[in-house]
């Protein structure tokens, strides 16, 4: 028996992995991550395997089912949006499954920034402008560390990926145009790939209204960084006079 920690991907069944799609077909108990998993991913899942809306539940209340399930030896597959390892919680269920002695894999999704790039048409890293990329959130519920603060992330004017930080963005904003400047562009998914889809693109001056007027308040990633413009640079890798391994310049 094992628990399959599973990326369910942004939304869109057709960005599952191979392998992701194999072990959800073959399922008989999942629990996954509420209204975060798209219908159209949970509609693979067998019709008779038993589903648990982790929405509902505590940390004790997925003990029990893990143990349950390993006592019956049945696998488990815990259905996570996006990829496991970016905000999926899985670390403290990984705790308690070594606790109890349980055998568990991962197998990674397609997170929602990448499903939100690819939404925008845009490439996150530029030559001479960021090649860096940092995926964080706005300090909630969940503090962040102060160093960690967006104000702190924001010196380093590293393209970012906001998690979670939607209803915060007016406040965001302010912050970010410290170090960006108003006109840097900005961009806002909501629930990247699925058919619902919404995006909204602007510059750090504009976003917050335009995010208001759309009415998007939860379930968006925003991106922001002047990577997003119209790239001002080519990279070296296909400058003709440029020598690498593969090829001499002319």
């Amino acid at each position: 028996m094992k628990v399959h920690f599973v990326g369910a991907g942004p939304g869109d069944p057709d960005l599952l992995t191979i392998k992701a799609h194999r072990l959800l077909t073959s399922c008989r108990i999942c629990v996954y991550a509420g209204s975060l998993v798209s219908p159209a991913v949970l509609a693979l899942l067998p019709e008779d395997a038993v589903k648990h809306d982790s929405a509902a539940l505590n940390l004790d209340d997925m003990r029990a089912i893990f143990e349950d399930a390993h006592q019956k030896n049945v696998d488990v597959v815990r259905l996570h949006s996006g990829d496991p390892s970016i905000y999926g919680a899985i670390g403290e269920q990984i705790r308690e499954l070594n606790t109890l002695g349980i055998p568990y894999d991962v197998t990674p999704g397609v997170s929602s920034f990448q499903a939100a790039a690819a939404a925008v048409g845009v490439e996150l890293t530029s030559p001479e402008v960021s090649q860096t990329i940092i995926l964080t959130r706005a300090a909630g519920r969940t503090p962040l560390p102060p160093e960690q603060e967006i104000n702190e992330l924001a010196r380093t004017k590293a393209t970012l990926c906001l998690f979670l930080s939607t209803q915060k963005l007016s406040d965001l904003t302010k912050d970010l145009a410290a170090h960006y400047g108003w006109d840097c562009p900005v961009a806002v998914v909501y629930r990247a790939s699925w058919p619902d889809q919404v995006v909204l693109k602007g510059n750090l001056s504009a976003i917050a209204a335009q995010v208001a007027d759309a009415g998007v308040q939860k379930t968006a990633l925003i991106l922001v960084g002047h990577a997003l413009a119209a790239p001002v640079a080519s990279s070296k890798l296909y400058d003709a006079a440029f020598t690498h391994e593969y090829r001499t310049g002319v």
